[in-house]
C-alpha cells in the first residue's frame, strides 16, 4: 500500500483523484484540508502554518499538492497559500522523508502567450487566422498571466531547488481547464480543456512515474484539436495519452 497525502482533497480535482485512487486500489489516502473529508485519514489545518501541517506528512510516501488559492490577482491569498503554503508543503515533506511530490502547477504559467499571435487567434476562436504551421508552447517556456500564474512559476522553481538540493522527486503538472461541468465553458477552453478522466489519469501516472524521474514540468490537457501546448514531452516522460477531447463541444 502506497501512502498518499493529498492537500486540497475537498476541491474538484482532489475529490476526483480520491475516487480514482480508491477505485484502482493499493493506496492508503490521507487528506490535508481545512474541512473534513469522509472515508480517509484527516489532518485539518491551513498550509500557511507549517507547524500545524507537519504531522500530516509523517510516514507518507507521496504528496499530491492540489491545495491552491485561485483568485488570479489577489495578492494576500496568493502569498499565503500559493507561495508560503507551497513552501511549507515542500519543507514538511522534506523533513518527513517523503520521496515524491506532485505539484499542481497550472497552464497560467504560460497563459500570457494567449495575448500574442498566433495563440491569441486560437484563444479567441479565430481559427481561420491561425497559420497551418506554428510552434506549440513547450514545458520549458514561461509567460505567466497574473499573480496566480506567477506564483505557480515560483512553485515550479522552488520544486527545482528542492529536488536538486534534497534529492526529492518533484513533478510539476501544468493542469489545463478542469470544470465541474466536465466540458469547456468558453472559447479559450476549447484549446485548454482537461477532462475529469484525463486529469486523474495524468496525476496517477505522475504518482507511478519511474523513481529516477527526479524533476519535470509536464502539461496536462485533453486531446484538443486547437491545443497550443505541446503534450509530446508529457507522453514521453510519464506515458500520458489523453482519452477525451474538447472537439466534442465544437463544430470547428
Amino acid at each position: 500500500m502506497k501512502k498518499v497525502l493529498i492537500t486540497g482533497m475537498s476541491g474538484l480535482i482532489g475529490g476526483l483523484l480520491k475516487n480514482k485512487l480508491e477505485k484502482i486500489g493499493g493506496y492508503e489516502l490521507t487528506a490535508l484540508n481545512r474541512s473534513f473529508i469522509k472515508g480517509v485519514t484527516n489532518f485539518q489545518a491551513d498550509i500557511s502554518n507549517i507547524e500545524n501541517i507537519k504531522p500530516a506528512f509523517k510516514n507518507q510516501d507521496i504528496v499530491v499538492h492540489l491545495s491552491a488559492y485561485l483568485e488570479d490577482d489577489e495578492w494576500e491569498g496568493n502569498l499565503n497559500t500559493n507561495i508560503i503554503g507551497t513552501y511549507n508543503v515542500f519543507e514538511a515533506a522534506r523533513l518527513n522523508g517523503v520521496k515524491r511530490i506532485i505539484f499542481a502547477s497550472s497552464g497560467n504559467t504560460i497563459r500570457g502567450f494567449s495575448d500574442i499571435e498566433p495563440y491569441k487567434s486560437i484563444a479567441e476562436g479565430r481559427y481561420n487566422d491561425v497559420p497551418e504551421l506554428y510552434k506549440k508552447i513547450t514545458h520549458e517556456q514561461v509567460r505567466p498571466q497574473k499573480i496566480y500564474g506567477a506564483a505557480k512559476v515560483w512553485g515550479e522553481a522552488l520544486a527545482r531547488h528542492f529536488s536538486d538540493t534534497f534529492d526529492i522527486s518533484i513533478l510539476c503538472l501544468r493542469i489545463g481547464a478542469v470544470r465541474a461541468q466536465n466540458k469547456p465553458i468558453n472559447t479559450h477552453e476549447l484549446s485548454t480543456y482537461l477532462s475529469h478522466n484525463d486529469v486523474t489519469d495524468a496525476l496517477h501516472k505522475c504518482i507511478e512515474a519511474p523513481k529516477d524521474l527526479k524533476y519535470d514540468v509536464l502539461f496536462a490537457l485533453s486531446n484538443n484539436k486547437w491545443s497550443y501546448r505541446d503534450l509530446n514531452h508529457t507522453k514521453e516522460a510519464i506515458g500520458f495519452e489523453p482519452s477525451d477531447s474538447a472537439d466534442n463541444y465544437t463544430n470547428h
